[in-house]
């Protein structure tokens, strides 16, 4: 089990409620415990205000589709990273994706959990290295103090 350097909170969205859940489980066996499942993307809009640093989105939900849905997280939060998971294999639909601000794009199919793991990775890394350029608040008065 990976030990995670930051405690993200982490949304997964999914209308198949399986699927939901299967992705708070592979995630969990990461070492992620602060997932959220959410059945619709109307129902995680309405928690944004939790501030989730990870969102793993279905492209195909009934309602308002994991498109639309990222267009409203980015709005929001533009810095959150959006993972958009879906079972089709279409490039284009992968490449309007990451046009519309997703980090990535997985496939549901037996390496997913592989995939997730790949992915996780390397948000901690690019977390990191925000971390690194952005010093906390505190930092930045240390810095100036001493």
């Amino acid at each position: 089990m990976m030990k995670t350097a930051t405690p993200f909170k982490i949304f997964t969205v999914d209308d198949d409620l399986f699927t939901a859940h299967l992705l708070r489980q592979l995630l969990q066996q990461q070492g992620y415990d602060d997932v959220t499942v959410f059945t619709s993307g109307i129902a995680m809009l309405q928690e944004l205000h939790q501030k989730p640093q990870v969102i793993l989105l279905d492209h195909q939900m009934d309602g308002l589709d994991g498109f639309e849905t990222l267009k409203k997280i980015k709005r929001f939060d533009p810095n959150a990273f959006v993972v958009m998971v879906s079972a089709q294999e279409d490039m284009q639909t992968a490449l309007n994706t990451l046009r519309y601000g997703a980090l990535d794009y997985l496939t549901k199919n037996d390496n997913m959990a592989h995939d997730l793991a790949a992915v996780m990775t390397r948000i901690e890394d690019i977390a990191a290295q925000l971390r690194q350029k952005r010093p906390s608040l505190l930092d930045q008065i240390l810095s100036t103090v001493l």
